[in-house]
């Protein structure tokens, strides 16, 4: 397996590329918001021999979504997500306006994820866990084989998901983090919405939020 990081747009979002050994692949989301973004993953595609298979949002917030439609277009893919993430789906035009942000519109959500379910991405098998509190459908993606999670705006090295967002709950988040996420073995190593990434064990030790 490997994941390719992006950090994209005017929020310095994380958007990840994971493929298989058979070079089937998933972006998720995919925060381009121009066309230097946008030539950026697709080189990274072409150059790699990649098949883009999947178009997958933890959560809907705008800086997430901003290249859901030339993702979906470019490749005939229809969107990911919880159905609970519809909601802020619908705000994500009001929220560019909001920002200043480009953006072109998004599908809407086809195919709806919830906690149990499994995204195959080749050979390779993402746990889907639900892990609200930043937004109201947020989800998370584990895949065990590579010690690997996909976690949004869950989890940050040194900090969590804000919780001021409409559909935000900071009780619910920490809850939420700590039964689903700090179960998990401390080596597994979690790739962010925003900065680097980080491991279970390192925030369990020394994230200030969670002690």
């Amino acid at each position: 397996m490997k994941i390719k990081k992006f950090t994209f747009n005017p929020f310095s979002e994380n958007t990840y590329v994971v493929s298989d050994e058979n070079k089937q692949a998933a972006i998720f989301d995919p925060g381009m918001s121009d066309r230097l973004e946008e030539e950026e993953v697709m080189n990274y595609l072409n150059e790699n021999g990649l098949e883009m298979k999947y178009l997958v949002n933890t959560h809907c917030h705008i800086d997430h979504i901003i290249g859901n439609q030339f993702i979906a277009d470019k490749f005939q893919l229809k969107l990911q997500s919880s159905e609970k993430e519809s909601l802020t789906l619908g705000f994500a035009g009001a929220s560019a306006q909001m920002w200043n942000v480009p953006f072109a519109g998004s599908p809407n959500i086809e195919i709806l994820l919830k906690e149990g379910d499994v995204l195959k991405v080749g050979i390779d098998e993402w746990e889907v866990f639900e892990v609200p509190g930043h937004s109201v459908g947020h989800l998370i993606f584990v895949n065990r084989d590579s010690r690997s999670i996909i976690g949004g705006d869950t989890l940050f090295q040194g900090s969590i998901g804000r919780t001021d967002l409409p559909g935000g709950d900071h009780e619910q988040l920490l809850k939420n983090i700590k039964e689903k996420m700090f179960c998990l073995p401390d080596e597994f190593v979690v790739y962010s919405g925003h900065g680097p990434e980080t491991t279970i064990g390192s925030e369990k030790q020394h994230n200030p939020w969670l002690q």
